[in-house]
């Protein structure tokens, strides 16, 4: 299968009678693309900003963000939670998070050796989407919220774009941690969380942070808090996603 790289700029480009069946986008900016006429027979889109305010995908001219948004709060309880405003609302959105993913990690316990370092289409593995999680919650609440100067768990699993955007993988370990390490350092991660939440006031809520990834930007400390629920619930999506596929 040819390759396009990122190197190729396609903005604008007009794909007329072109046979894209089988096509694999992965990470590709289709915002604002029209498509007229097209075969989309057995079509599989993953969009994670589709669930954000103001997003917008029409198929024959229907909107059919808002109908997603609905579906996967009806597949995921406690998902809608996700928006939550005031801290009673976001302590309890935390503990659906935790609920759903305690029920996930039983499900894989049960599964066959091997299942939590399978990967499925090239995806990460249960582990390392665990070690993801870790990740986000050291970016949005200890770098973001908190503003530790060392934030990072060095099992945390950053994005495949985080070295080629510029950013220090020296904190991060090369080796490959057992699952042990994995859920010990994500316990400590969720309990980091709970804990902040506990304490959290609707002043708190408020106060200005800098941006996790643009520090020209200012979000308030829900903002934040926001951005690590959304992690969760996408991931934990994608993990579920897998493990279907595994199980079959």
């Amino acid at each position: 299968m040819a390759t396009i790289s990122r190197s190729e700029d396609l903005q604008g480009a007009e794909l007329v009678l072109v046979n894209l069946r089988g096509a694999r986008f992965v990470a590709a900016d289709l915002s604002g693309a029209v498509m007229r006429g097209v075969d989309v027979q057995g079509a599989d889109i993953d969009a994670p900003w589709l669930s954000e305010d103001g997003a917008s995908l029409r198929v024959n001219g229907v909107e059919v963000a808002p109908l997603v948004d609905a579906e996967l709060n009806r597949r995921f309880p406690g998902r809608s939670e996700r928006r939550a405003e005031s801290p009673e609302g976001l302590r309890a959105a935390w503990s659906a998070v935790e609920r759903t993913w305690a029920a996930t990690l039983a499900r894989v316990a049960a599964m066959p050796p091997g299942t939590v370092d399978a990967s499925v289409g090239g995806e990460w593995s249960f582990a390392q989407t665990l070690r993801h999680l870790v990740m986000a919650t050291d970016t949005w609440l200890g770098r973001a919220v908190l503003r530790l100067e060392a934030p990072y768990h060095p099992l945390g699993q950053p994005n495949d774009e985080y070295a080629s955007d510029g950013y220090d993988m020296s904190v991060f370990t090369t080796r490959v941690p057992s699952y042990d390490e994995v859920l010990e350092a994500r316990a400590d991660r969720v309990a980091m969380v709970r804990d902040f939440l506990a304490a959290a006031t609707p002043e708190l809520l408020e106060e200005p942070r800098a941006a996790a990834w643009d520090p020209d930007h200012r979000m308030s400390v829900r903002e934040c808090l926001h951005a690590i629920l959304n992690e969760e619930w996408e991931h934990h999506r994608f993990a579920v996603r897998d493990l279907d596929a595994l199980a079959r």
